[in-house]
């Protein structure tokens, strides 16, 4: 079963949109389940992610991790928002069933990709950063979703 967040974040999903001209942006997926999760930040020249939007095709777990994602990065300066992670989305959220944590690894690829796009548009590095995976299925165990 979702949890009350889920379901709220799912039925009533903050921050759907684009951003036009975007600082970053990031798009990952799993090819096993077929979600898509496409991310968007603006982000001042401080640093500061000022706003973030999401466009989701995917489950209902997809699209609530997506919400939560961009709800916990909002306000954070970039190196904040590297430290957000598929955990952290999790919890927020109070939890997702054992077959629904790839979303909440989907969210998290996708801010790292929208930092990474946002740090090549930039000519920066940001430490800890690592080049993201497009597909996270990608070197997974076999998995049925």
């Amino acid at each position: 079963m979702y949890s009350e967040k889920v379901m709220d974040h799912f039925s009533n999903p903050r921050n759907v949109g684009e951003i036009q001209d975007a600082s970053g942006v990031g798009t990952v997926g799993n090819a096993k389940c077929g979600d898509i999760m496409r991310m968007y930040l603006d982000i001042t020249d401080d640093g500061v992610i000022q706003d973030c939007k999401f466009k989701t095709f995917g489950c209902g777990a997809a699209v609530a991790t997506s919400s939560m994602a961009t709800e916990l990065v909002k306000g954070k300066t970039v190196q904040e928002a590297l430290t957000v992670t598929n955990q952290a989305v999790m919890e927020a959220l109070d939890g997702l069933p054992p077959v629904k944590v790839h979303c909440s690894l989907l969210a998290e690829e996708a801010i790292h990709a929208a930092l990474w796009d946002y740090a090549e548009k930039q000519g920066i590095t940001i430490d800890g950063l690592k080049k993201p995976k497009s597909d996270i299925s990608e070197g997974e165990e076999e998995e049925d979703y």
